[in-house]
């Protein structure tokens, strides 16, 4: 995935478009400060949620975090082999995405969302 695509919560979630869909994930920094994922919990395919619900939960050796929804949406898909394989997620969070959404409220959500090289910056 190319960082010039990717969009950021203030959340630490990143999304990209992938055909009129779009692929969300947590971002490279909120999960090296999570360290060694151990159980991510991902919502059913068909649900919806709006912007900042909790859409599912990750832990790690250290915490156990809610995730928040970046943008309205509803789940179209879920990456099972996260499920299977928790720690693909620290060996490259950004091309591990977790659910698959078709946006409901497009253009207002994406204004809240920033570059991810502004989100490196703000989270530096």
């Amino acid at each position: 995935m190319i960082e010039e695509d990717i969009l950021c919560s203030q959340n630490h979630c990143w999304i990209v478009e992938d055909k009129q869909t779009y692929l969300i994930g947590l971002t490279d920094w909120i999960i090296n400060k999570l360290g060694d994922i151990v159980f991510i919990e991902l919502p059913e395919i068909g649900a919806s949620f709006q912007k900042d619900d909790v859409f599912g939960t990750i832990e790690s050796v250290k915490i156990a975090n809610e995730m928040y929804m970046p943008v309205s949406g509803e789940i179209i898909n879920v990456n099972e082999k996260l499920i299977n394989s928790v720690e693909l997620i620290n060996e490259n969070p950004l091309e591990a995405w977790l659910i698959e959404i078709k946006p409901t409220n497009l253009k207002e959500d994406f204004q809240n969302l920033m570059d991810y090289s502004d989100y490196i910056e703000e989270v530096e």
